[in-house]
């Protein structure tokens, strides 16, 4: 992994502010079996720690403490992979796996949607129309990463206009009716292919099916979604934590007690992530996992703060830049990246007004 720290250390500037690099990212994780993380080898996953998804976690907070850029794009190619290991649909899973374990295929989550939806927070905004044999999807996905050109298939639920459950399907880039908009005009995170797509007429045939009934299938999968996304937020804080305890221990000792109970904290929130997904508890406990994102993207915030006040002055001259700037930029980008923080505690403001 060492040379691929190097690329990204190289590069997480660019990645960050341009596009120039955004179709080398899914290669470079790829090249170094990043997006078998967490998968059973029988699947051709790699062992690993756990053997489950909380190795993919640990992973994506990896790369993030070199480049958030990245481990957005590696979230939404594992994120993808997941809704697969976890689909009835094996055909699909067989047919789609070995080109998004090896990077050929890019595959973007498309669920963000789905899961506000699941907590009550928005409606879906796909459309299906019963067809010969399946279905015509209609409707648009305003955010959606790793979109990578020339092709890429991406997961949607959507709302049967005939009153049946919801479902997930997949769609490719290349079926007719699939338009990609222009990269987002993101003030970081550019190189990550992120993009709007808008679906017109879309054919999903019962092999592009993910999940017939979209609900369960939801609360199944969220914990994995929520997690592996929460793993930019572990990886983030870290570097900012290490770098404040670096410069603090040159100068700024009086700092020290309040990055130490940072980094405590952090690896506590870390702990309860990993228990949670791996006894399964999050399925039926959403509110106990979004309250485990808020308490992360806090100690986000926090950490790049005291990163700031360890290094004074010196954090704003270019002479001295280390990546701080673009650690800034990423951490703005942790309480908006859906389900965003503010709709999080919506969802947690109804559960406990239901509940009394």
């Amino acid at each position: 992994m060492a040379a691929l720290y190097d690329w990204l250390a190289r590069h997480a500037e660019a990645l960050d502010q341009s596009e120039a690099l955004a179709n080398e990212v899914l290669p470079a994780l790829a090249a170094h079996g990043c997006f078998r993380s967490g998968v059973p080898l029988a699947s051709g996953g790699a062992a690993g720690e756990y053997g489950d998804v909380r190795d993919a976690i640990l992973s994506i907070a990896d790369i993030a403490r070199h480049s958030v850029t990245a481990a957005f794009v590696y979230w939404g190619q594992r994120s993808f992979i997941e809704y697969l290991l976890q689909s009835p649909n094996t055909a699909l899973r067989e047919r789609l796996l070995p080109a998004l374990l090896d990077g050929t295929l890019a595959g973007a989550t498309g669920l963000s949607n789905a899961m506000k939806f699941l907590s009550g927070m928005e409606p879906l905004s796909v459309h299906a129309t019963p067809a010969q044999d399946g279905w015509t999807l209609n409707g648009k996905l305003a955010w959606i990463t790793n979109l990578r050109p020339p092709h890429f298939v991406a997961a949607a639920a959507v709302a049967p206009v005939n009153g049946e459950a919801p479902l997930v399907a997949m769609f490719s880039s290349e079926a007719a009716g699939v338009q990609r908009s222009d990269n987002l005009q993101l003030i970081a995170l550019r190189g990550s292919n992120t993009a709007a797509v808008q679906l017109d007429a879309v054919r999903a045939s019962p092999q592009d099916i993910i999940a017939p009934q979209a609900p369960e299938w939801l609360a199944r999968v969220r914990p994995a979604f929520l997690g592996m996304q929460c793993g930019m937020s572990i990886g983030l804080a870290s570097a900012a934590l290490d770098k404040a305890a670096q410069v603090a221990a040159s100068g700024r000792g009086q700092l020290s007690d309040n990055i130490a109970s940072a980094q405590h904290a952090l690896a506590a929130l870390t702990q309860q992530l990993l228990d949670g997904v791996a006894d399964g508890r999050f399925v039926t406990a959403a509110p106990a996992m979004f309250k485990l994102r808020i308490a992360m993207a806090d100690l986000v915030q926090q950490a790049v703060s005291l990163e700031l006040q360890a290094k004074g002055g010196h954090a704003y001259l270019m002479q001295e830049e280390d990546g701080f700037a673009r650690r800034w930029r990423e951490s703005a980008f942790i309480p908006v990246i859906t389900p965003s923080i503010t709709q999080l505690q919506a969802a947690l403001a109804k559960h406990a007004a239901a509940t009394q």
